[in-house]
């Protein structure tokens, strides 16, 4: 997809500390990095702080479609299509989260050790 000039990034909230699937995640993701992803993090508190609260998890086509992740507990068990009217919330997010977020490989470092 990079090479054909498509960009592909996300912004990944993370829980302080973080939970053992966002540690996978976490670890997991120098593969999409390096495969050309732009992974940017950021503390759940600090999306808190920005105004990001309650967001759900959510993947942005093109910024004309959303698609919406339902989860019990840390385990995935549905996605819908929202409505079309949700999509400039959706691209408005996407746009403060990633003007707060921090690179993946410079997040990195803070992320605390399990316990």
């Amino acid at each position: 997809m990079i090479g054909k000039g498509k960009r592909f990034e996300r912004v990944r909230l993370v829980d302080d500390p973080p939970t053992e699937g966002q540690r996978y995640l976490l670890a997991c993701a120098r593969t999409n990095v390096a495969a050309g992803e732009d992974i940017r993090c950021m503390w759940r508190s600090e999306a808190e702080a920005a105004g990001l609260a309650g967001l759900s998890d959510f993947w942005l086509f093109d910024s004309r479609t959303v698609a919406r992740f339902h989860f019990e507990g840390d385990r995935t068990v549905g996605m819908e299509l929202v409505d079309p009217l949700e999509v400039l919330r959706a691209c408005q997010a996407r746009d403060a989260a990633w003007h707060h977020a921090t690179l993946h490989a410079d997040f990195l470092g803070p992320v605390p050790p399990a316990e």
